[in-house]
């Protein structure tokens, strides 16, 4: 085994679990609480059962007539958005602005739409449309209540997740394998890593998404998509004659965002069936939102919205005044950064897939839970005769490396850190504590006597 590789599998194996012993409780938080996230849009269909569907039949009424019920019910709020029944039995969700509410929160109030009587309201997050279940199950995954200080234990789990994930691969490929029948501490280091190579891509696909979402790397993410002309393309909503009004919705709208500012829209109430009317001539299916014009010289806006199976996501601008279509956005024109983009954000929020994709996410963090318990197991397995705590892996991996391969991690560190804060400066800090610890014990280890010379040993 060369130099470089022998370093590089002594460093990984250090790197591998420090990380594991000090980010696991994050990780381990961020399973339980995604696993529970995973399941909420189907949570959320049994918990508002009543507002969401219903059981009557017959030719329903037309949009404007349910949002004018809705309107009675909230009549000092104004009307910014309907989403039609996507499937025969479920509800109009008639949306309104609600200055109330906290950033990109709204409130919407469903309605019949056979017999066009209100349901109730309920307060929605994002164009993803999580009612309060779902926010609540959201929050504590991102955040667990603490706001942009709890932002942080997220994003560091999220930035360590991949690396954790790629060292364990790296260390079961080059892993010495026996069929020998294993027992204690081999065994259960097996069955980790036999759970964590099956697992792994999921892990780097969760860790790359939820990057995305987060405080500092997701900055960088979003400029760095911007600079590279990356961004999900916006809708043009201005009228012809008219000045260009600013984009509405925004990249990270499964989380957030995507709520269109509030203004007068009662003019535009009447024109709404028709605008469906368009937006249907023009191929979008069901399963949309129709955003109306804030003012007269803006489009109504029809998105087809996250939901199962919908996996290309089209979006029109049309004037029902003059029966035409004027601008289409659509999914198929985007760049393929902006589709993955959208359907990682998807498939995280357990979206894409429906109920599947909620089972898959769910037995992923189940996983994931299982790994960290046999990572703590293994490391409590590994204990010296004096401590019942299990003992790391021996440090000095880079200090008695190539000077290269040092100076390559270490600006790779630098690199990481401007990138992706909350693992590049820790990584920088972990190659310069493994060189120091590794050097200072290297002076206190007893040195071994000189070998004597051969004129030595004869006269002996």
């Amino acid at each position: 085994m060369s130099a470089y590789r022998r370093a590089g599998t002594r460093m990984l194996h250090r790197l591998h679990f420090y990380a594991g012993v000090l980010v696991a409780p994050f990780l381990l938080v961020a399973a339980v609480t995604g696993a529970l996230y995973a399941l909420s849009p189907s949570i959320e269909n049994v918990v508002y059962r009543s507002q969401l569907h219903t059981s009557e039949t017959g030719q329903p009424t037309p949009l404007a007539t349910q949002v004018h019920s809705a309107q009675t019910t909230l009549p000092d709020l104004t009307v910014t958005a309907v989403r039609p029944p996507a499937e025969p039995g479920d509800t109009t969700a008639v949306i309104f602005d609600d200055p109330t509410l906290g950033e990109s929160v709204r409130r919407a109030v469903f309605v019949d739409p056979i017999t066009g009587q209100t349901l109730g309201d309920l307060p929605v997050y994002g164009s993803g449309f999580a009612l309060p279940v779902r926010q609540w199950l959201d929050r504590l995954h991102r955040d667990l209540h603490l706001g942009d200080v709890g932002r942080l234990y997220s994003e560091l789990a999220a930035s360590w997740l991949w690396v954790i994930a790629l060292a364990g691969l790296v260390l079961w490929f080059t892993r010495t394998r026996t069929k020998r029948r294993k027992t204690g501490r081999a065994r259960t280091v097996s069955r980790h890593q036999t759970i964590g190579v099956w697992i792994a891509a999921g892990l780097l696909f969760l860790s790359a998404t939820g990057l995305t979402w987060s405080t500092y790397a997701g900055e960088n993410v979003t400029a760095l998509r911007s600079a590279l002309s990356w961004t999900n393309p916006a809708t043009n909503t201005a009228l012809p004659g008219s000045a260009a009004p600013a984009p509405s919705g925004g990249e990270h709208a499964g989380h957030g965002g995507g709520v269109t500012p509030a203004g007068d829209t009662a003019a535009a109430v009447p024109k709404i069936d028709a605008a469906l009317a368009l937006a249907r001539s023009a191929g979008l299916g069901d399963g949309v939102e129709i955003t109306l014009p804030a003012d007269a010289s803006t489009a109504f806006t029809v998105a087809e919205v996250r939901r199962a199976w919908q996996v290309s996501p089209d979006e029109v601008a049309v004037d029902p005044s003059t029966d035409s279509v004027v601008s289409e956005n659509r999914f198929a024109d985007w760049p393929l950064a902006a589709k993955l983009a959208t359907w990682g954000i998807a498939l995280h929020m357990g979206l894409l897939f429906g109920v599947a994709n909620q089972v898959v996410l769910f037995v992923l963090m189940i996983a994931l839970i299982t790994i960290i318990v046999l990572g703590y197991r293994a490391w409590f397995q590994r204990h010296g005769k004096n401590s019942r705590v299990g003992k790391a892996p021996t440090s000095g991996a880079l200090r008695d490396a190539p000077l290269g391969m040092s100076v390559a991690v270490a600006a790779v560190a630098v690199a990481v850190g401007w990138f992706i804060p909350l693992l590049g400066w820790p990584l920088l800090a972990f190659v310069v504590i493994d060189v120091a610890v590794g050097a200072y014990r290297s002076r206190r280890a007893p040195q071994p006597p000189p070998a004597r010379t051969e004129l030595e040993t004869s006269t002996h």
